[in-house]
């Protein structure tokens, strides 16, 4: 299926659209009919406006397709200090995974475009956020020789890369048994900084 999203400015035209199946009924990600001046309304921070619940959507899609070798390759990019997050690397991102997680991926980019063009700005302490994010790198290191190793891999040599996907792997795992509202500020903070200057020095 072609999930497409739909935006007049400043309102909501339409989220979620399951276009006609195609081969293997696929989802992708099509930002095609987007109007650019509604993303330009919403001042570059349409992923600060998405309600909480949104957010932990994108931050479970993202853990899930972690637990795939291949996925994680492909997620962990985003995560690099200087990469692109904007919502379209988001999208475009989410059609290169593999179909069980580009579905549920598609579906969570939806939500927070529905959200993130109509709500204000969610309230958003970067302070708290980061403090938890550093907590759950810590817990990451207890339970991983090589997670600061590889949070601090530099290079892009495949054992680099793999060393630095392999500790945002661990990094989500920690998250993810963190209370919700923590754990939203602290996708927050990844979405907006990027991962690895964030883990424990």
């Amino acid at each position: 299926m072609t999930v497409h999203l739909h935006f007049a400015p400043f309102v909501l035209a339409g989220a979620l659209l399951a276009a006609p199946a195609i081969a293997q009924d696929e989802y992708v990600v099509d930002l095609s009919q987007i109007d650019p001046t509604a993303m330009l309304a919403s001042a570059g921070d349409v992923l600060m406006r998405a309600p909480d619940a949104a957010i932990d959507d994108l931050f479970q899609a993202t853990h899930a397709a972690s637990q795939s070798p291949r996925d994680a390759k492909i997620l962990c990019r985003l995560f690099d200090p200087h990469a692109d997050r904007s919502f379209e690397a988001l999208a475009a991102t989410a059609n290169r995974l593999g179909a069980a997680s580009r579905e549920r991926f598609a579906i969570a980019l939806a939500n927070i475009a529905a959200g993130g063009l109509q709500n204000p700005r969610q309230p958003y302490d970067a302070a708290a956020a980061k403090q938890t994010l550093k907590s759950a790198g810590v817990t990451a290191m207890l339970l991983h020789d090589d997670f600061l190793v590889g949070m601090t891999a530099e290079g892009s040599d495949a054992a680099a890369r793999d060393a630095r996907c392999r500790s945002f792997g661990w990094m989500l795992d920690a998250l993810d048994a963190v209370p919700a509202e923590q754990r939203v500020a602290a996708t927050r903070l990844m979405l907006n900084e990027g991962l690895s200057q964030l883990g424990p020095r």
